[in-house]
């Protein structure tokens, strides 16, 4: 037996999983290309301060169902990486500094000798900067630098888990990827 009309018109759904892409991808678009065509310091700057004082946690939430190599989903990763330094400094630092032996990343990754909480902070605000102010896929290459520097660290800390360098060394490829698709071509 079938449902009439009336059955589905009374059913109160979620909202359309493809206007919530779009609307990822329109808001990831206007981030990143929209503040590149205006060239202007404040507005990188308010860029990255829209997680503290805007709830960019909304429009970040929307991005986490994107496919890691739309600007979207890169705009997702950048996020969780930013607000994992923020949140818990003191083992990122750690973590970093035992994956030092990650040489050439490290150098990309542009962090203070040695790495502390504050500096690492710096340096992820400074990367994330580069979203309004520079090459996207120069800022898609140093966080993916820095992820792998501290894949390698966690690797060979003792207290970590295997799901737990394998999920930074994911994290790391995917920024990887993203940031040579967009040398190449650009991202959609």
């Amino acid at each position: 037996m079938t449902p009439g009309a009336n059955y589905f018109e009374a059913l109160v759904g979620g909202t359309d999983p493809a206007l919530v892409s779009e609307a990822a991808d329109r808001a990831a678009q206007l981030l990143v290309r929209g503040t590149r065509e205006v060239g202007d310091a404040e507005v990188a700057d308010r860029l990255l301060h829209l997680a503290d004082t805007e709830g960019i946690e909304t429009i970040a939430e929307v991005w986490s169902g994107s496919p890691a190599d739309s600007l979207a989903g890169c705009l997702w990763r950048l996020y969780l990486l930013r607000s994992w330094v923020y949140a818990e400094p003191v083992r990122v630092s750690r973590e970093f500094e035992a994956g030092r032996t990650a040489q050439v990343a490290r150098v990309v990754a542009g962090v203070a000798d040695p790495p502390g909480p504050e500096q690492l902070k710096a340096m992820v605000d400074e990367v994330l900067r580069g979203i309004a102010g520079s090459d996207f896929a120069d800022v898609l290459l140093r966080a993916a630098a820095f992820a792998r520097v501290v894949a390698t660290g966690r690797a060979s800390l003792s207290d970590r888990t295997d799901a737990e360098v394998q999920r930074m060394l994911v994290l790391s490829e995917q920024l990887e990827t993203a940031g040579h698709l967009e040398l190449e071509q650009g991202l959609a």
